[in-house]
């Protein structure tokens, strides 16, 4: 297979992760007879400090003829003025609006020897293998909204949903939750929110179509307590855009680092082998303090390459390979600093990459 991947390597550790993905891609190609070609675009704060605007018009051309986007992170000191006309979280946004990338796909599952990593308990952990699966494109990040000014006393954001926003989100969750074990948990906030009134109505219109799939109503405050509480108990979890965001950092923290948990963005976007046009992310941040030391966790990153494989080129076999190799090496008992613990070998990132490399 030939498939064209653009790159958008970002900010802060953005680079160092991706240049690991790549190394891992590159395997793979070499080990299964496949051609991949990576377009390098710039997003985030570089492309302000090179062009002036957060997502220059060629990176929107170049990802919207591609067969798939794999992005680092963006962000950093640099340009966190909160008064800037703009920042680099606005062309993380507005990528995902130029693709319809509409639905977030974050994995929850646990490595066996990586359970004691996190701060919470082992015996609530096990078992613990969740899919959230965030909606992209509405909500209060685009609704209408008024911006105070500096002596302003008053701003509004506004949470605006329609009935086919929600139902496409809801439908994909649903055919998510048919492949796994046939249960949804859909999160609102019905008792209080009109939005959420509706986005329970669509759900429920919508789970119709899936007899099989158990649908459960959760409140959001109720949510972020059960997935510290129970998260075993949940398959797949589907929310809108602010609720959902909200709770997929507090899910990540279950599998002990932001720096072990990828995420696909998909939408309904068709590429040139039939497979839908995702964007592919660790779902960690830029991470400017230890930037260029060579310590980041590639592992969220090269996970996250996995599933680009498996969504948007159909290759489940050689997305399964990448990720028995990240638990092999795991196996071994070599970590990068932010998932060590006593009697681990600890390495760098680009260590980290070449010990999965060898193991693809």
């Amino acid at each position: 297979m030939d498939a064209r991947i653009v790159v958008l390597a970002g900010d802060g550790i953005g680079p160092e992760v991706t240049n690991e993905a790549k190394k891992i891609l590159d395997v793979v190609a070499g080990k299964y007879g496949h051609t991949f070609v990576y377009d390098h675009q710039l997003m985030g704060g570089c492309a302000i400090d090179a062009k002036g605007t957060s997502l220059p018009d060629e990176t929107v051309a170049a990802a919207l003829t591609a067969d798939a986007v794999l992005l680092g992170a963006v962000g950093g000191p640099k340009w966190d003025n909160p008064n800037a006309p703009d920042r680099p979280e606005r062309g993380l946004l507005a990528i995902r609006k130029a693709l319809n990338l509409f639905a977030n796909l974050r994995p929850v599952k646990l490595n066996p020897q990586l359970i004691d990593s996190s701060t919470i308990k082992r015996e609530v952990l096990e078992g613990t293998d969740l899919l959230v699966i965030r909606e992209l494109t509405g909500g209060a990040y685009f609704g209408p909204r008024m911006e105070a000014g500096a002596e302003g006393f008053e701003a509004y954001d506004t949470m605006l949903y329609t009935r086919p926003e929600i139902e496409r989100v809801v439908r994909l969750a649903a055919e998510a939750a048919r492949g796994r074990r046939k249960k949804l948990a859909s999160v609102d906030k019905a008792n209080v929110l009109a939005s959420s009134r509706l986005w329970r109505r669509v759900t429920v219109e919508v789970m119709q179509e899936y007899p099989d799939v158990a649908l459960e109503h959760v409140l959001v405050d109720a949510m972020a307590m059960h997935l510290i509480r129970k998260p075993s108990t949940y398959d797949v979890i589907v929310a809108e855009n602010l609720f959902g965001d909200i709770l997929t950092d507090e899910a990540s923290m279950l599998a002990g680092s932001m720096g072990m948990l990828p995420s696909a963005s998909l939408g309904d976007r068709l590429n040139s082998h039939g497979h839908a046009l995702g964007l592919y992310e660790p779902i960690h941040g830029s991470a400017p303090d230890i930037a260029g030391k060579g310590i980041a966790n590639p592992l969220a990153t090269i996970l996250s390459v996995a599933m680009l494989l498996r969504h948007s080129l159909g290759l489940e076999r050689e997305a399964q390979a990448i990720e028995a190799a990240v638990d092999a090496v795991l196996d071994q008992g070599v970590r990068t600093g932010d998932i060590a613990d006593t009697g681990n070998e600890v390495v760098g990132t680009v260590v980290m990459g070449d010990l999965v490399a060898a193991r693809v």
